[in-house]
């Protein structure tokens, strides 16, 4: 393991400029390596310094951490019938498997088995870890050259490994990603499907590079899908499926993650996923609606709402939007690299503020017109990731309404209970970008 100075001085060259260093996120950019204190303005990967907002707020050090070890203690090792999501099936030769059950719809998703090996690898649990990862390699990931699908994963099975969907929901192959990159930071490097870096290298390319593959799929007898991400509008795909992959979903544009790309996925392709992430921040701008920032489910490369044949609703704030706020909010934490992050965080808790903290709903027309719902926890999460780029006052009543709420159970615990935890990490200050040392050209 190389000394922290030497550490620090990869981090210098590869955090401030583009390059190909790469460092881990405990070995913040300051004075002690000999160099010029950094700033809360270089933002937190540079300095080290991940906001904890609940200790801002007034709540003890010791309770944040008792907090956040409760909610996973339950959401992956609680009672099975009524907390847990995540549920060991077993082993094979590579060892424990596992998967995150989405109760309410009775399904695996990729969303929620990527979600739990970022939150596991957050928390150091490394078991937990690889077998969500053993699970969804084995019963999710599509090694057919011919079938339309080759090289993602399936975006809902069965609990059994049946695939009810074989195409992917491009937000899994995101945060498939960049966990492996952190737990390769983390834990280093193993064989086969635990070469983290590799396997993460691998996906990039696939998610990028892939050509289109026609062929049949358990849904579609004459399936197109093309690359998740277009290289000309440098913009993560709704779907890969043709023809709908002209569109997109501000849920899924996850610009924090796409720096990390730049840093230390393939040489080749860092300056793209540079450009990707402006791209991506420009796009929450266009979005997000002029005076409450509310943001589709599903829009165009334009910025502009789509209506999907199968749910025209999805021009509204509904389950997906939910999730935006905190995109642009992880990145202007991390990264420090759009302001206009701060005033949409901004004007979207004044909105929200405004319809009553006890009172909001959970869907909106992007102008504001509540839709029902109710109150759900998984927004008030949300809501509360949204005051890390927040500078007005208002921001730690939304960490307090997070506060408040006790980790989700029963029926709808899956959804809501992923947003929860990934929520108290980020507003404790745990959620934090583990990057890679840098590789010898």
């Amino acid at each position: 393991m190389p000394s922290p100075a030497l550490r620090f001085c990869a981090a210098l060259l590869f955090v401030l400029a583009l390059p190909a260093c790469a460092r881990g996120a405990d070995a913040p950019l300051d004075a002690a390596a000999g160099a010029a204190p950094a700033t809360e303005a270089a933002g937190a990967v540079a300095t080290g310094r991940y906001p904890d907002l609940f200790t801002e707020t007034g709540y003890d050090s010791d309770a944040v951490q008792a907090k956040v070890q409760a909610a996973f203690t339950q959401l992956f090792h609680g009672d099975p019938r009524e907390q847990a999501v995540y549920y060991e099936t077993g082993r094979n030769a590579r060892g424990p498997l596992a998967y995150i059950h989405d109760v309410n719809s009775g399904d695996v998703r990729s969303e929620g088995m990527s979600y739990g090996m970022m939150i596991a690898v957050q928390l150091d649990r490394k078991h937990e870890f690889d077998a969500i990862w053993n699970w969804a390699t084995t019963h999710m990931y599509q090694d057919d050259p011919a079938h339309p699908a080759y090289g993602y994963f399936a975006w809902s099975v069965s609990t059994d490994g049946v695939p009810n969907d074989e195409m992917p929901a491009p937000d899994g192959e995101e945060y498939f990603i960049t966990a492996l990159y952190f737990a390769s930071a983390r834990w280093g490097e193993g064989e086969g499907i635990h070469a983290y870096r590799a396997q993460a290298d691998r996906l990039l390319a696939d998610i990028l590079h892939r050509g289109q593959i026609s062929g049949a799929t358990v849904t579609n007898p004459k399936a197109t899908a093309t690359n998740l991400f277009d290289r000309q509008a440098k913009m993560v795909r709704f779907t890969p499926d043709l023809p709908n992959a002209r569109h997109t979903d501000a849920s899924y544009h996850l610009p924090a993650f796409y720096e990390v790309w730049a840093r230390v996925g393939p040489q080749a392709d860092r300056a793209f996923w540079h450009e990707a992430a402006q791209v991506s921040r420009d796009y929450f701008a266009k979005a997000a609606h002029p005076r409450t920032a509310l943001t589709p489910d599903y829009g165009n490369f334009d910025g502009t709402p789509w209506a999907a044949p199968w749910r025209p609703e999805a021009v509204d704030f509904r389950y997906d939007a939910w999730r935006t706020a905190m995109n642009w909010s992880m990145d202007w934490s991390w990264w420090r690299a759009d302001p206009r992050q701060v005033e949409l965080s901004n004007r979207l808790q004044a909105f929200f503020r405004s319809q009553g903290m006890d009172r909001y709903q959970s869907l909106y027309t992007l102008k504001g017109k509540p839709l029902g719902g109710g109150q759900t926890t998984g927004l008030v999460a949300m809501n509360a990731v949204s005051s890390l780029a927040a500078d007005d006052p208002r921001r730690l009543e939304f960490v307090r309404a997070l506060w408040e709420r006790p980790v989700p159970e029963g029926h709808h615990r899956y959804y809501d209970g992923m947003l929860y935890l990934m929520a108290l990490l980020h507003c404790s200050g745990q959620y934090r970008a583990w990057i890679p040392e840098p590789q010898a050209p």
